[in-house]
């Protein structure tokens, strides 16, 4: 019998939960307000979506 399960995808957040004003991100995670709420809602898929769009986020801040 083979295990269908999809394994959880880890949360971004890191606990600096700050928002920036001007860009709506978070500090720590680099999620919007949206974003963070809907998390826990999202598929798996679509939460490792998000995971490399925050990547991408983090990069360019760092530009």
């Amino acid at each position: 019998m083979s295990d269908n399960r999809v394994a959880e995808v880890q949360s971004p957040c890191i606990g600096v939960c700050a928002m920036d004003e001007l860009s709506g991100m978070c500090h720590g995670c680099y999620r919007t307000i949206d974003e963070i709420k809907a998390w826990w809602d999202m598929g798996a898929t679509a939460q490792q979506d998000l995971l490399v769009s925050l990547e991408q986020r983090q990069s360019a801040s760092f530009d």
